[in-house]
């Protein structure tokens, strides 16, 4: 029994890593799933095209700009 993570055996430190791949696959496994399960209910992106117009002169004065 080791209560301190500084204190473990090699066995110990090995079965951390194994539980921490093996819990973080099955997150990426339900996150795969939850995604392709999403776009198969027909919420698809679409892509909205801006395009630039005529630049213009920003400014807080009055006076004319001359160019």
């Amino acid at each position: 029994m080791n209560h301190s993570i500084y204190s473990a055996d090699r066995t110990t430190h090995l079965k951390i890593v194994v539980v921490a791949l093996v819990a973080g696959v099955v997150i990426a496994g339900i996150g795969i799933s939850a995604r392709v399960n999403a776009t198969d209910d027909g919420y698809t992106q679409t892509a909205h095209i801006i395009k630039a117009g005529k630049p213009i002169a920003v400014t807080s004065s009055n006076t004319s700009m001359v160019r």
